[in-house]
């Protein structure tokens, strides 16, 4: 039986705060009166303007508790009923128009129970509005219900003053069973979802992550719902409990409830037709439309929810896109794109700039007797079409997988590589270094355009772009370690029976033959370990071009840290620079913490400090990205020094930086080229070409070659590395 709670119609509008909560001397509108800051002098109604109110069909339980700015017109307020104190602000006889919708100022055909409203609002049949501020020029128009209770949380995983836990709203990312399980805020960053979905051992750090969040809010009861100036709702169901800033558009949705919606003039929110959001915090920029649900949420600002997606229990980064789809229990970094209605992602952390193909499924087979399975995908992961991806697996960064069932637990270290089942074979195939061989264009421009498309107006951490960075450089070295391995392993057990014996450093024998591109390594088969869970040959192709590649992109990665470090120190010869760089003694470990990749120790000090106490809230760990981002530069400098030493030895003289700036010179014209080829493939493709009735149809249709904008910005760029690196060697006095 539904409880129905019967009270005096006296009370209707009065005692919102329970007088138990209420602290002494406080009236039940003290929060209310902190909350309204906009600056208008309230009075009481005239004789006169409750005459004219009356006759316009007006009723109040008592005239008293309405008050008015000085420039109110009471002919602009017909039908409506007003019940506890209600103030009101200027109103003028004037229509607001906003998209060809055209309404006067004025409250209309509105039951209205003790809110405040700013100057020339626009209220027209809103069934009924309770305990809400209301900005300047607002406009509500078509609205069930907008509502507010004395313990609203607007979406931040807190509880109010005498209120169970049991009310308290977790995320349950990375893992359904909710064993990362973390508290949505309004601020939060993807660094501090990922830094409390990680180190779940240390339940003092854990601890403390939850005293932050408390701390953030002012947990008393009594807090009214906000809508800030110049926002416009119109034609929607329910809205309850719901924070709105300004500049926001919601129109046509079914119900908003306990909600943070972030909106301001420089970077507006919107909220479509069809949609049913519960439980969720909306970043600044956000665009939500036609029929979306997302059910205890966090979406990062400048990102869009479309077309029937469906985002739960998971948090989505900034500048991202998930439409006609389902993404449950993810954390999911900055630069995600998912587009299509049969594609899934179920418990993962992706770390952003990547991408879900059509028919993709991620983590929708459990091979656990539950639901404890978790992915982990670097930075530019790819799940090509129709991929089926079991749990457990990680990934290295920039990995693709080419269409198909991937029937056991993958852990592949390579960077930039392709993933293929080959079904016929039953063996798993991996080409490292395949964007470099045969897309260099899509991973160029992926990252130009990320960097190009970053809208956020509040840049508290530094995201990390490039495909080339401490995460990835960091991969290639020790998959040069692997591919010793590899190679050694081959070449023993391919001539062991010619010469009676195994060879017992195969890592020494591997590299020799790699470093020496050694021919008896051309006709071999490379088999890695412990790649897939399974007993089924994992064979690696290109594998000695992958090796070249990779210490190549080394040596280019730390020549353009020179560059940007010769830039900023006005440096103009190499002798010079010799003298002022410092190679580090070893390679630092990198963690990408929300797309902002931080050393590991420096975590680990974060970390540290959290339990000590010398970080103590939320403010400290966003003031710690800034400080880690602007020591960036320097720390990737000093880690490029690192990697390349590791990999190559020797002293940097002023010789060993000539030829890595020669080698870089030409790696750089080498990426310049393929860039173009792998985009020209389009173009001279047969098959490509066949749906163009001529080329200059092709050339209307997809653009020129020698017109595409972003290979013509490579090539200026290009032109100025080529510019400072020639600059440099001639000022050089190594002789060649």
């Amino acid at each position: 039986m539904n409880t129905i709670n019967k009270q005096s119609l006296d009370s209707l509008g009065y005692h919102f705060i329970p007088s138990h909560f209420l602290p002494k001397g406080k009236d039940e509108y003290y929060l209310r009166n902190e909350q309204n800051k906009n600056g208008i002098d309230y009075r009481q109604l005239t004789a006169f303007e409750i005459e004219a109110l009356v006759r316009n069909r007006n009723t109040s339980d008592n005239w008293n508790n309405i008050l008015v700015s000085a420039e109110f017109d009471p002919e602009l307020v017909k039908n409506c009923k007003f019940y506890g104190l209600v103030r009101i602000g200027k109103l003028e006889p004037l229509y607001l128009e906003f998209h060809n919708l055209r309404l006067p100022v004025g409250l209309y055909n509105s039951t209205i129970i003790s809110c405040d409203f700013g100057n020339n609002v626009i209220i027209e049949n809103v069934n009924y509005i309770s305990h809400y501020i209301v900005g300047n020029e607002v406009m509500i128009v078509n609205v069930n219900e907008l509502n507010a209770t004395d313990h609203s949380k607007f979406g931040n995983g807190v509880v109010m003053d005498g209120e169970s836990e049991k009310v308290r709203i977790w995320l349950e990312v990375c893992n359904e069973n909710g064993g990362r399980s973390i508290l949505p805020f309004d601020g939060m960053l993807a660094g501090d979802a990922w830094l409390w979905s990680r180190f779940r051992a240390d339940e003092k750090l854990q601890n403390k992550l939850r005293e932050f969040t408390d701390a953030r809010f002012d947990l008393r009861r009594g807090r009214y719902g906000q809508i800030g100036d110049r926002s416009i709702i119109k034609n929607t169901a329910i809205i309850k409990d719901v924070f709105i800033g300004s500049d926001a558009y919601i129109k046509g949705a079914n119900k908003l409830k306990n909600l943070t919606i972030n909106s301001s003039a420089e970077a507006k929110s919107q909220i479509g037709e069809g949609c049913e959001l519960v439980n969720g915090i909306i970043g600044y920029g956000c665009r939500i439309f036609y029929g979306v649900k997302a059910v205890r949420f966090v979406l990062s600002s400048h990102s869009q929810l479309k077309y029937g997606a469906r985002l739960i229990n998971s948090f989505l980064g900034n500048n991202s896109t998930i439409s006609c789809c389902e993404v449950l229990n993810s954390l999911i970094f900055p630069a995600h794109e998912q587009h299509h209605n049969n594609s899934f992602l179920c418990a993962a952390l992706v770390m952003g700039q990547s991408n879900m193909a059509a028919g993709a499924t991620i983590g929708s087979n459990h091979n656990s007797r539950s639901p404890d399975g978790e992915l982990i995908a670097g930075r530019g992961f790819w799940p090509g079409l129709c991929v089926s991806l079991k749990h457990n697996s990680k990934f290295a960064s920039f990995c693709i997988l080419a269409k198909g069932d991937f029937l056991y637990e993958l852990n592949v270290p390579f960077p930039f590589s392709l993933v293929s089942n080959d079904a016929k074979r039953d063996e798993l195939v991996i080409m490292p270094a395949y964007w470099f061989l045969y897309n260099m264009y899509a991973l160029a421009r992926n990252s130009w355009k990320y960097v190009d498309r970053d809208k956020r107006t509040d840049k508290t951490q530094l995201l990390e772009f490039g495909f080339l960075a401490p995460d990835t450089i960091n991969e290639m070295v020790n998959t040069l370690k692997l591919f010793h391995g590899i190679a050694g392993k081959a070449f023993s057990e391919k001539f062991r029976k010619a010469n009676g014996k195994i060879q017992k450093d195969l890592h020494t024998l591997g590299k020799k033959l790699l470093e020496e591109s050694d021919r008896k390594l051309n006709d071999m088969v490379f088999l890695a370990d412990e790649i897939e869970n399974s007993n089924r040959p994992v064979r690696i192709i290109r594998m000695l071009e992958a090796y070249q590649l990779y210490k190549q992109l080394i040596i280019y990665h730390l020549a353009e840290q020179l560059l940007n470090f010769i830039g900023e120190k006005k440096i103009t010869t190499l002798a010079e620079l010799q003298k002022v760089i410092r190679t580090p003694k070893s390679t630092t470990e990198w963690l990408n913490a929300g797309g902002q990749l931080i050393r590991t120790e420096a975590i680990h000090k974060l970390v540290s400090d959290i339990q000590k106490n010398k970080i103590k809230s939320w403010d400290n760990v966003h003031q710690f990205y800034k400080i880690e981002g602007n020591r960036y530069k320097e720390d990737k400098l000093l880690h490029a020094l690192s990697a390349y030493q590791e990999v190559f030895g020797g002293k940097l003289k002023e010789e060993t930086l000539y030829h890595i700036f020669t080698q870089a010179l030409g790696t750089r014209q080498w990426m310049m080229e393929a860039i173009r080829k792998s985009r020209e493939k389009d173009y001279v493709n047969p098959f490509r070409k066949m749906v163009y009735e001529s080329e200059a149809e092709m050339n209307k249709v997809i653009g020129p070659l020698n017109e595409n904008t972003f290979i013509a910005h490579e090539n200026e760029k290009f032109k100025e590395f080529k510019r400072k690196v020639n600059g440099l060697l001639k000022k050089s006095t190594v002789k060649i």
